[in-house]
């Protein structure tokens, strides 16, 4: 979903409605030795790290409670190697007060954003500072899809070179599609591995005189969000991704005939009245937070959801997962040999006010550890292939950790990359006009005199 934060003047020490705290060593959330946690790695670099005590670390992001406290539990295994002092700072306007903490000087050692686009603003400034050394190869190496991690973290310094400044911790994943499997096996359905299978299980549902897809548009003022992960999800799908990338950039013009082709392929899914519940003039007006309910209907008012994996929270209370509904990979076309390409968003770390404990600190971030240990208490998700999946707190996290993992490429969610007034304002509107009948290529050509009139 697409978040747009406040804007706040006070600075983040004393800011409303923040948390913040130091992480302490004297209370381990995990008995050093016990649970399905790489131990070893861990106590390998403790063994060698420096002592630092009297040195702090802080850190400033988004995250509030209780995200903020499973964050400092990660950070009390630093502290307990190291004898540092790391205190975090979570803020409901993040994103405004690190500009202003950053350009008065005051800014954190490093700060957490939400999504990269202001990251990359801030290192083409100069107020971002590289990671250390041989972060961009460990990247690669270790994170599934590595070259797509260390491409969304490297941006332009204030002289215009490449410098990795991003590192990705916490991850979503969008590329999922939601089902009852009660209802496939009564209807005698198998979960597809392919964009054809799935486009053939399509038509059977029709065929069988039911629907096969929920989807819903509607979500205030931010309406149509929806229906641009789903363009953005099959652009991946039906280009590779430097197109892709063309695309969010405006490289390659909103109206390209690639563009339009993806929208369309959206159009075989939304705009048929047998495919949709309640047809497709029903799309852009059901809430995306009603849409997931047609699944557990009895009858079924439709067998198919796709969304991101924090859908969960509108589901009928007692829902259990694996059971009651489960979900798989939203699949490729094995025609068209792209991989497997995951969309999503996620958090990054970047460092604004470097020091030695905070570079030690983010060797620290490599461990398996501190992704394990926040994957035992949230929803958390890795892309880091050496972090024990055993570790997930259900097995719906573990299988969405799978398919991170095991992804060809990542790409963020495109609407989130490209300027507010179109990611955030004419993709969605045009994607409404889309579902109500617009042709393709003219919702296009207005969404690319949208991001014209910006140059």
């Amino acid at each position: 979903m697409k978040l747009r934060l406040k804007a706040c003047t006070a600075g983040l020490a004393l800011a409303i409605g923040l948390g913040a705290g130091s992480a302490s060593a004297a209370d381990l959330k995990f008995a050093p030795g016990e649970g399905p946690f790489n131990w070893d790695s861990y106590n390998a670099w403790a063994e060698s790290a420096p002592d630092l005590k009297g040195q702090t670390v802080t850190i400033a992001g988004p995250w509030l409670q209780p995200e903020d406290g499973y964050f400092r539990n990660v950070l009390a295994y630093f502290t307990e190697a190291t004898g540092a002092e790391v205190i975090y700072t979570g803020s409901d306007s993040f994103e405004q007060q690190i500009v202003i903490d950053a350009e008065a000087g005051a800014a954190p050692n490093i700060a957490v954003f939400p999504q990269p686009g202001l990251a990359a603003d801030m290192a083409a400034r100069g107020l971002l500072k590289p990671l250390p050394e041989g972060m961009a190869d460990w990247v690669a190496n270790n994170y599934g899809a590595g070259e797509s991690w260390v491409n969304l973290g490297t941006y332009k310094d204030a002289d215009g070179q490449d410098q990795l400044f991003g590192f990705f911790y916490n991850v979503n994943v969008k590329s999922l599609v939601w089902y009852v499997p009660e209802n496939f096996e009564d209807a005698g359905y198998e979960v597809p591995t392919t964009m054809e299978e799935l486009k053939a299980l399509t038509e059977q549902i029709v065929a069988d005189g039911e629907t096969p897809w929920c989807i819903g548009l509607g979500s205030g003022a931010a309406t149509g969000w929806p229906a641009t992960d789903w363009v953005e999800d099959l652009m991946l799908r039906t280009q590779p991704a430097d197109v892709y990338d063309q695309w969010t950039t405006n490289e390659i013009p909103f109206d390209d005939e690639r563009v339009v082709a993806a929208i369309e392929e959206f159009g075989w899914f939304a705009r048929d009245d047998a495919k949709v519940a309640g047809g497709a003039g029903a799309v852009a007006s059901t809430d995306f937070r009603d849409s997931p309910k047609g699944l557990f209907s009895s009858p079924p008012q439709c067998y198919l959801h796709r969304q991101a994996s924090f859908v969960p929270a509108f589901f009928p209370d007692g829902v259990e997962f694996g059971t009651d509904v489960d979900f798989f990979y939203f699949p490729a076309y094995a025609e068209k040999d792209l991989g497997s390409p995951v969309l999503g968003g996620g958090t990054l770390m970047a460092i604004t006010n470097p020091s030695d404990a905070t570079n030690e600190l983010m060797k620290f971030f490599e461990l398996p550890l501190s992704h394990e240990v926040m994957m035992a208490q949230t929803g958390f998700l890795t892309p880091h292939k050496g972090a024990n999946p055993a570790a997930y707190k259900d097995d719906t996290l573990r299988g969405q950790g799978e398919i991170l993992v095991n992804a060809s490429t990542f790409r963020f969610d495109g609407s989130d990359l490209m300027p507010g007034a179109v990611g955030a304002g004419t993709f969605w509107t045009g994607m409404v006009d889309y579902t109500g009948g617009k042709d393709a290529k003219a919702v296009a050509e207005e969404i690319q005199k949208s991001w014209d009139a910006l140059k």
